[in-house]
């Protein structure tokens, strides 16, 4: 088998880089380990409109389960805060649908899928990945490529293979649990988010409504003591709603990889630790890093030319257009880290009087020198 490029992985990075490869032309392979493309969820399912207009697709109510206007936060002592609009906005979709419309819309520009198939090694010449080894439905396949493009997520074992490092380790992972439950009494237009030490240490709890009274449910932490079912668990024991489906998984929070390409090969979504660190957000970032790579094999290919030389084109533009973002989001997430229960209810209380996109220098001196243990924080945020 011989293909100009083979991606591994049919989730939203996968298919993203698949469909883009696939409008200009290359013979595009995307294989996926499981026998359906979608499932099992191991995602919180919002996203924003950029997903939409990086994939130049309409969303759709096939798969847009709510359209999102805003959120309310909720510090440790449940002083609240209101979001409207902005970057609160966007979409809950259903990934199960969602996944799959995008593997066809890449199928229907001619990206062919093999499901239920699995990498085992990868086929180098010279030093260079040139194709995989995988299996099949109990057959061994080598399958040639120009290009190998990993989407296969945070346990990536073929941009490991290929001598990257993207490992994750517990630190550098937050530990998420979700029910999907029926009976959830929120406004299907708003998030919810609760944050405290108690309920989610160095993390969040979050209620993404669905609609028609569904909600994902779930918490994200970071402890070495208790699992984060545990916390799911605690939060949803006084709930007056019914768990229908869980799903328990891992979301990168360090920032993307150092290098994300090498001789052959591109790393996108989360084997590349393409999140946005303080919210664990993803679906965005991967499509549009997923867009570049697989339109940086268009290029690579044309000029005959799939060296690490040529696919670093792709680290550059993807850090040049989302790499200020995630920088941003990691900082903001070191700084969430130092604080406790009783500064993030200090902090709440003000910000929940401010109009947050014009704070005056005058409130933010009077508030340091009331409490001036905050003024190392301003400092990193300004």
């Amino acid at each position: 088998m011989k293909y100009d490029v083979v991606v591994v992985g049919a989730r939203i990075g996968g298919s993203t880089a698949s469909l883009f490869a696939s409008k200009k032309g290359l013979d595009v392979l995307m294989i996926e380990k499981n026998q359906e493309i979608g499932t099992p969820v191991q995602c919180a399912e919002a996203t924003s409109s950029s997903t939409f207009q990086t994939l130049e697709m309409e969303p759709s109510p096939k798969y847009v389960c709510s359209e999102i206007k805003g959120a309310d936060v909720y510090a440790p002592d449940g002083t609240h805060g209101h979001l409207e609009g902005g970057y609160a906005e966007g979409f809950i979709l259903e990934r199960k649908i969602f996944d799959k419309h995008l593997a066809i819309e890449s199928a229907k520009v001619g990206t062919d899928i093999m499901v239920k198939t699995r990498v085992k090694d990868l086929i180098r010449r010279d030093g260079k990945v040139c194709g995989l080894v995988a299996t099949h439905m109990g057959h061994t396949l080598e399958i040639e490529a120009d290009v190998v493009i990993a989407a296969d997520g945070i346990e990536s074992q073929v941009a490991r293979k290929a001598g990257l490092k993207t490992q994750q380790t517990p630190s550098t992972l937050c530990s998420c649990a979700q029910y999907e439950m029926v009976g959830v009494d929120y406004d299907p237009h708003y998030l919810q988010f609760y944050f405290g030490r108690e309920i989610a240490p160095g993390g969040y709890v979050w209620v993404f409504p669905k609609g028609d009274g569904v909600a994902n449910v779930g918490v994200g932490v970071r402890s070495d003591t208790k699992t984060a079912y545990s916390f799911l668990r605690k939060f949803t024991a006084n709930m007056d709603a019914t768990p229908v489906e869980l799903n328990i998984g891992g979301v990168p929070v360090q920032g993307p990889a150092d290098k994300t390409y090498t001789d052959g090969l591109m790393v996108v979504g989360d084997a590349a630790g393409q999140v946005e660190p303080f919210t664990g957000g993803g679906i965005h970032v991967t499509a549009h890093c997923a867009r570049i790579a697989g339109e940086v094999a268009v290029e690579a290919i044309e000029k005959d030319d799939t060296s690490r030389g040529f696919l670093k084109n792709y680290q550059k533009l993807w850090k040049k257009e989302v790499g200020k973002d995630l920088k941003e989001s990691l900082k903001y997430r070191k700084i969430m880290d130092q604080l406790s229960d009783e500064e993030m209810n200090i902090l709440a209380k003000f910000l929940k009087d401010q109009d947050l996109e014009s704070i005056s220098k005058m409130s933010m001196l009077g508030f340091v020198r009331e409490y001036p243990q905050f003024l190392k924080l301003l400092k990193e945020i300004l």
